[in-house]
Protein backbone atom coordinates (compact mmCIF):
# COMPACT_ATOMS: atom_id res chain seq x y z
CA UNK A 1 0.00 0.00 0.00
CA UNK A 2 2.72 2.30 1.14
CA UNK A 3 4.89 1.86 -2.70
CA UNK A 4 1.19 2.57 -4.15
CA UNK A 5 0.77 6.21 -2.20
CA UNK A 6 4.30 6.71 -3.24
CA UNK A 7 3.97 5.89 -6.87
CA UNK A 8 0.74 8.14 -7.13
CA UNK A 9 3.09 11.12 -5.03
CA UNK A 10 5.57 10.69 -7.53
CA UNK A 11 3.07 10.40 -10.62
CA UNK A 12 1.08 13.43 -9.31
CA UNK A 13 4.32 15.48 -8.65
CA UNK A 14 5.34 15.05 -11.95
CA UNK A 15 2.08 16.30 -13.75
CA UNK A 16 2.24 19.43 -11.83
CA UNK A 17 5.74 19.80 -13.00
CA UNK A 18 5.15 20.01 -16.99
CA UNK A 19 4.14 23.63 -18.31
CA UNK A 20 0.76 23.86 -19.39
CA UNK A 21 -0.43 23.34 -23.05
CA UNK A 22 0.92 25.33 -25.79
CA UNK A 23 3.55 26.88 -22.88
CA UNK A 24 6.15 24.59 -24.47
CA UNK A 25 8.89 26.91 -26.59
CA UNK A 26 10.09 25.84 -30.08
CA UNK A 27 12.99 26.45 -31.46
CA UNK A 28 13.76 26.30 -35.37
CA UNK A 29 11.65 24.38 -37.43
CA UNK A 30 9.65 23.24 -34.21
CA UNK A 31 5.94 22.59 -33.70
CA UNK A 32 4.03 25.70 -33.49
CA UNK A 33 0.42 26.97 -32.85
CA UNK A 34 1.22 30.59 -32.69
CA UNK A 35 4.50 33.21 -32.53
CA UNK A 36 3.69 33.01 -28.32
CA UNK A 37 5.07 28.90 -28.73
CA UNK A 38 8.50 30.45 -30.82
CA UNK A 39 11.91 31.18 -28.98
CA UNK A 40 12.91 34.80 -29.35
CA UNK A 41 12.34 36.27 -32.08
CA UNK A 42 11.12 33.24 -34.61
CA UNK A 43 7.34 33.23 -35.82
CA UNK A 44 5.05 30.39 -36.81
CA UNK A 45 5.00 29.81 -40.37
CA UNK A 46 2.73 26.87 -41.35
CA UNK A 47 3.30 25.10 -38.00
CA UNK A 48 6.87 25.14 -37.70
CA UNK A 49 9.19 27.70 -36.17
CA UNK A 50 11.19 29.74 -38.37
CA UNK A 51 12.96 33.59 -39.18
CA UNK A 52 10.68 36.63 -39.48
CA UNK A 53 11.23 36.98 -43.15
CA UNK A 54 10.15 40.95 -42.38
CA UNK A 55 12.63 41.10 -39.70
CA UNK A 56 15.42 39.60 -41.88
CA UNK A 57 16.85 37.53 -38.46
CA UNK A 58 19.52 34.37 -39.63
CA UNK A 59 18.55 32.81 -36.34
CA UNK A 60 17.62 29.46 -38.49
CA UNK A 61 21.09 29.59 -40.51
CA UNK A 62 22.13 26.16 -39.10
CA UNK A 63 19.12 24.72 -40.26
CA UNK A 64 19.97 25.55 -43.88
CA UNK A 65 20.42 22.36 -46.08
CA UNK A 66 23.38 19.50 -46.38
CA UNK A 67 26.95 21.02 -47.91
CA UNK A 68 26.65 21.05 -51.71
CA UNK A 69 29.09 19.70 -53.86
CA UNK A 70 32.02 21.65 -55.15
CA UNK A 71 32.09 23.27 -51.63
CA UNK A 72 29.35 25.43 -52.13
CA UNK A 73 27.60 25.38 -48.66
CA UNK A 74 24.01 27.76 -48.34
CA UNK A 75 24.70 31.19 -46.30
CA UNK A 76 21.48 31.88 -44.86
CA UNK A 77 17.73 30.92 -45.37
CA UNK A 78 14.77 33.11 -47.01
CA UNK A 79 11.31 32.42 -46.06
CA UNK A 80 8.27 33.13 -48.91
CA UNK A 81 5.05 32.41 -48.70
CA UNK A 82 5.54 30.21 -45.82
CA UNK A 83 8.27 28.32 -47.12
CA UNK A 84 12.07 28.18 -46.56
CA UNK A 85 14.69 28.13 -48.90
CA UNK A 86 18.29 28.52 -48.91
CA UNK A 87 20.47 31.31 -50.14
CA UNK A 88 24.08 30.89 -51.87
CA UNK A 89 26.87 33.56 -51.91
CA UNK A 90 28.49 31.13 -54.51
CA UNK A 91 28.10 28.21 -57.25
CA UNK A 92 30.17 25.26 -57.57
CA UNK A 93 33.38 25.68 -59.89
CA UNK A 94 33.10 26.33 -63.43
CA UNK A 95 34.62 23.45 -65.93
CA UNK A 96 34.63 22.45 -69.61
CA UNK A 97 31.09 20.55 -68.63
CA UNK A 98 29.38 21.77 -65.45
CA UNK A 99 26.46 20.55 -64.60
CA UNK A 100 23.66 22.99 -64.26
CA UNK A 101 19.95 22.81 -64.08
CA UNK A 102 18.14 25.29 -66.85
CA UNK A 103 14.98 26.93 -65.98
CA UNK A 104 13.13 29.20 -67.96
CA UNK A 105 12.76 33.13 -67.68
CA UNK A 106 10.88 35.73 -69.16
CA UNK A 107 13.31 38.81 -70.10
CA UNK A 108 10.57 41.37 -71.52
CA UNK A 109 9.14 44.16 -69.17
CA UNK A 110 6.63 43.01 -67.20
CA UNK A 111 7.58 39.00 -67.47
CA UNK A 112 8.27 36.81 -64.71
CA UNK A 113 12.07 37.91 -64.18
CA UNK A 114 11.10 41.16 -62.45
CA UNK A 115 13.29 44.39 -62.90
CA UNK A 116 15.58 44.89 -66.16
CA UNK A 117 18.81 43.06 -66.83
CA UNK A 118 21.78 43.18 -64.46
CA UNK A 119 24.23 43.86 -67.13
CA UNK A 120 22.77 46.41 -69.16
CA UNK A 121 19.63 47.61 -67.08
CA UNK A 122 17.41 46.63 -70.29
CA UNK A 123 14.41 44.58 -71.11
CA UNK A 124 15.23 41.78 -73.81
CA UNK A 125 12.83 39.99 -76.49
CA UNK A 126 12.36 36.50 -75.74
CA UNK A 127 13.82 35.58 -79.31
CA UNK A 128 17.24 36.19 -78.05
CA UNK A 129 19.32 33.48 -77.20
CA UNK A 130 19.80 34.88 -73.45
CA UNK A 131 20.57 33.40 -69.70
CA UNK A 132 20.98 34.44 -66.25
CA UNK A 133 23.46 32.92 -64.30
CA UNK A 134 23.30 32.19 -60.46
CA UNK A 135 25.25 34.69 -58.41
CA UNK A 136 28.53 32.33 -58.10
CA UNK A 137 28.37 32.27 -61.53
CA UNK A 138 27.47 35.66 -62.71
CA UNK A 139 30.76 36.83 -60.42
CA UNK A 140 29.57 40.05 -59.88
CA UNK A 141 29.09 40.91 -63.56
CA UNK A 142 31.98 39.59 -64.64
CA UNK A 143 30.47 37.79 -67.23
CA UNK A 144 28.05 40.03 -68.69
CA UNK A 145 27.95 39.87 -72.30
CA UNK A 146 30.20 36.97 -72.73
CA UNK A 147 28.78 33.73 -74.80
CA UNK A 148 28.64 30.21 -72.63
CA UNK A 149 27.75 26.84 -74.61
CA UNK A 150 24.79 24.82 -73.05
CA UNK A 151 24.42 21.30 -73.72
CA UNK A 152 21.23 19.17 -73.19
CA UNK A 153 20.98 15.52 -72.37
CA UNK A 154 19.68 14.64 -75.76
CA UNK A 155 23.30 15.91 -77.24
CA UNK A 156 21.43 19.64 -78.62
CA UNK A 157 23.56 22.61 -77.98
CA UNK A 158 23.02 26.09 -77.89
CA UNK A 159 25.63 29.50 -77.61
CA UNK A 160 23.81 31.96 -75.61
CA UNK A 161 24.62 35.53 -74.26
CA UNK A 162 24.97 36.39 -70.45
CA UNK A 163 22.76 39.34 -69.67
CA UNK A 164 21.01 38.97 -65.83
CA UNK A 165 21.87 37.54 -62.58
CA UNK A 166 20.09 34.48 -61.17
CA UNK A 167 19.97 36.05 -57.81
CA UNK A 168 20.72 33.50 -54.96
CA UNK A 169 20.85 36.09 -52.02
CA UNK A 170 17.63 37.95 -52.31
CA UNK A 171 13.90 36.98 -53.67
CA UNK A 172 10.32 36.81 -52.68
CA UNK A 173 10.19 40.64 -53.47
CA UNK A 174 8.98 43.12 -56.74
CA UNK A 175 12.40 43.46 -57.88
CA UNK A 176 12.27 39.57 -57.95
CA UNK A 177 8.94 39.17 -58.85
CA UNK A 178 7.87 37.18 -56.39
CA UNK A 179 10.26 34.64 -57.12
CA UNK A 180 12.26 32.62 -54.23
CA UNK A 181 16.29 33.23 -54.58
CA UNK A 182 17.64 30.92 -57.06
CA UNK A 183 19.42 27.95 -56.39
CA UNK A 184 23.29 28.33 -57.25
CA UNK A 185 23.51 25.65 -60.22
CA UNK A 186 21.05 27.78 -62.22
CA UNK A 187 21.31 28.59 -66.07
CA UNK A 188 18.13 30.54 -66.35
CA UNK A 189 17.42 30.61 -70.03
CA UNK A 190 14.86 32.22 -72.43
CA UNK A 191 12.55 30.69 -74.83
CA UNK A 192 14.62 30.67 -77.86
CA UNK A 193 17.03 28.95 -75.81
CA UNK A 194 14.48 26.30 -74.75
CA UNK A 195 13.51 25.96 -78.46
CA UNK A 196 17.01 25.57 -79.96
CA UNK A 197 17.80 22.69 -77.32
CA UNK A 198 14.69 21.18 -78.52
CA UNK A 199 13.56 21.11 -74.70
CA UNK A 200 9.36 21.80 -73.63
CA UNK A 201 9.44 24.90 -71.45
CA UNK A 202 6.95 23.30 -69.55
CA UNK A 203 8.75 20.88 -68.24
CA UNK A 204 10.27 23.90 -65.87
CA UNK A 205 13.92 22.01 -65.32
CA UNK A 206 16.38 19.88 -66.53
CA UNK A 207 19.52 19.04 -66.13
CA UNK A 208 22.12 20.93 -68.71
CA UNK A 209 25.90 21.29 -68.83
CA UNK A 210 28.04 24.49 -69.67
CA UNK A 211 31.11 25.99 -70.30
CA UNK A 212 32.06 29.25 -71.38
CA UNK A 213 31.96 29.94 -75.30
Amino acid sequence: MAQLSLLLLSLFLTLISLPPPGASISSCNGPCRDLNDCDGQLICIKGKCNDDPEVGTHICRGTTPSPQPGGCNPSGTLTCRGKSHPTYDCSPPVTSSTPAKLTNNDFSEGGDGGGPSECDESYHSNNERIVALSTGWYNGGSRCGKMIRITASNGKSVSAKVVDECDSRHGCDKEHAGQPPCRNNIVDGSNAVWSALGLNKNVGVVDITWSMA
